[in-house]
């Protein structure tokens, strides 16, 4: 295989192609994505969000978001379609509303199947510090849904450490998931070895393409195991550590635009990594 024989390419959103603050990802990026597609090449977001929250950082091009993962790889979609998805188990939650409604400094929100946050322990004032859009949409509840759920989280204030110190407990206390860390303030939860890596390989088997043919770009935790699974794994500049650690190329900054250069690069035929 030639080196730019690539037929996927996957981006994490947040702090990969959307610096932290901002809403929309550049007019660049979109005109990339698109420029890839008239390629061949099937590119979308990986991202944690779901994909309700995944087409607005797109200003609505529902083109750039038609092959995506959302909820960290547990929906996984191609060409509009949702082609696989995972749902959490209520018993487990249950233990880790336990662990959270023990800790002043945590919360947790819980996803309808239609996007909608849904604040079901902590305050709202909390919450907007680490995302400010859930604390906007959220609907205050009392407790679970009746129906397993895709996406829930537990948000912490008090930084980073303090997010890894709550993380921790879950995982000693929480054996029926896994548990990763996008950002400060906000944990993820999935089933048992599932990530974007395993949503990767979903889309592999439906393309019917190795993973040589894929290019991925992160910078969070819950991109260490999609930058380790595939042979170009990409980290932009400031990457957490262990993301960083785990890519084999690295580039500019997301302020800079690195991964919309890339990715224009990569539909031209060229290889950007070096």
């Amino acid at each position: 295989m030639a080196r730019h024989d690539i037929k996927l390419i996957l981006s994490d959103i947040d702090g990969t192609m959307l610096p932290y603050g901002q809403a929309v990802v550049s007019e660049r990026t979109r005109r990339a994505f698109h420029a890839a597609m008239d390629a061949g090449i099937h590119v979308g977001p990986a991202s944690g969000r779901g994909i309700s929250h995944v087409a607005p950082a797109f200003a609505g091009d529902e083109a750039c978001v038609a092959t995506a993962l959302g909820t960290n790889g547990m929906q996984v979609y191609l060409d509009g379609k949702l082609i696989h998805e995972e749902r959490l188990p209520l018993a487990a939650l249950e233990e880790v509303l336990r662990v959270v409604r023990a800790r002043s400094e945590a919360g947790a929100i819980v996803f309808d199947d239609e996007g909608l946050p849904h604040l079901i322990d902590g305050s709202r004032e909390e919450l907007a510090k680490t995302f400010p859009k859930y604390a906007e949409e959220a609907i205050q509840a009392d407790g679970l849904p009746d129906k397993p759920p895709v996406k829930l989280n537990v948000f912490v204030s008090g930084g980073l450490e303090a997010t890894r110190e709550v993380m921790e407990e879950l995982q000693r206390e929480v054996d029926a998931l896994d548990f990763n860390l996008p950002m400060p303030g906000f944990i993820n939860l999935t089933p048992p070895g599932y990530s974007k890596a395993s949503g990767i390989d979903v889309l592999c088997e439906a393309l019917g393409i190795g993973l040589d043919q894929v290019v991925v770009f992160g910078d969070g935790g819950n991109d260490v195991e999609m930058l380790a699974h595939t042979p170009n794994g990409v980290a932009v500049e400031g990457s957490a550590p262990d993301a960083a650690a785990a890519a084999r190329w690295h580039i500019g900054r997301c302020e800079d635009e690195a991964v919309a250069a890339a990715i224009e690069a990569l539909a031209a035929g060229e290889w950007p990594f070096a």
